[in-house]
């Protein structure tokens, strides 16, 4: 059966910075919120005009490990309100330069903990750490977005945040690539990819993608979606959008410093990778950390309203 790309954004915390919003450590993109916001509406209108049909809320880094336990329990809601607000300011005004289909907002819901580092997950705190992110964007979101989950736990606690919300609820998870073993795919909690596609078609994710990792890991990882989901009898869409970063190191903290991108991963080198997730299955392709809007133009360029067997 024939089906269409839909095309996400790119990684909002290195455009902000690119276009002068103040970023620094600890809030990282988070910042741009606090003191810029408008910086944050014109990113979401580069990559909208890139080709970007979803666009995701800039609200990974509202939470304590970025802006800290009391600004978070004071501003967590606010923050995440204002991120849904701008995002959706943009996605309703900025006409989409190639497409006349609507863009949609996806609200961003991020590891809790920090990235990369599921050992660090706490499930006991999840639901009241999640609530004021959903609270604060579900005003303004057209779907859920958990994103960069490197655990099963960490999906499922998105889930629950979100069991009487009727959105569709996307499940991305971050997959192990410091050493990957490229025939078993896993997540940075080891956990096995299959295990976790069953685990998020389980919790009715209405589509399962992998991001924040190296491009080269999510092909194998995508084959095995789509057979595992296959097999389930579930016509979940699959996707990937991946980073532009070296291999990170497995106790690596999240946003521990501003990475160096690959030479390699051009526009043009980019594309490339994307190709072969489409020729595995993949209906949903965007960017992850340090894939800009030059990157959603090429591959807007190349599957914009085309569609694939």
């Amino acid at each position: 059966m024939a089906a269409r790309i839909t095309l996400l954004d790119g990684g909002m915390g290195r455009e902000l910075k690119r276009r002068g919003a103040p970023f620094r450590q600890p809030e990282w993109s988070a910042l741009a919120l606090m003191e810029a916001p408008e910086t944050v509406e014109r990113a979401h209108a580069a990559f909208i005009a890139a080709g970007a049909e979803v666009i995701t809320t800039s609200s990974y880094a509202l939470v304590p490990f970025h802006i800290g336990e009391a600004r978070f329990a004071t501003d967590g809601r606010a923050l995440a309100e204002l991120a849904g607000r701008l995002a959706r300011a943009a996605a309703d005004a900025v006409p989409n330069a190639v497409s006349d289909r609507k863009v949609r907002v996806a609200g961003a819901l991020p590891p809790l903990f920090g990235s990369y580092r599921p050992d660090l997950f706490d499930a006991a705190r999840a639901p009241e750490l999640l609530a004021p992110l959903v609270a604060g964007l579900a005003p303004h979101v057209d779907l859920w977005l958990g994103e960069t989950l490197g655990a099963i736990a960490e999906a499922e606690a998105v889930a629950d945040a979100l069991a009487d919300d009727p959105r569709p609820l996307w499940i991305s998870y971050t997959l192990a690539d410091q050493k990957p073993d490229l025939e078993v795919p896993r997540l940075r909690s080891g956990e096995p990819v299959a295990e976790a596609v069953r685990a998020a078609a389980r919790r009715g994710a209405k589509a399962v993608l992998f991001n924040c990792s190296q491009p080269e890991v999510m092909a194998m990882a995508l084959e095995i979606a789509r057979g595992t989901l296959g097999a389930l009898g579930a016509e979940i869409p699959i996707g990937a959008y991946a980073n532009a970063f070296p291999p990170k190191d497995e106790s690596a903290q999240a946003n521990e410093e501003l990475s160096d991108l690959r030479d390699d991963l051009d526009p043009a080198g980019y594309l490339g990778f994307a190709r072969d997730w489409a020729a595995c299955g993949a209906t949903i392709v965007g960017g992850c950390c340090g894939i800009g809007p030059e990157h959603i133009a090429a591959l807007h360029a190349e599957f914009g309203g085309a569609e694939f067997e």
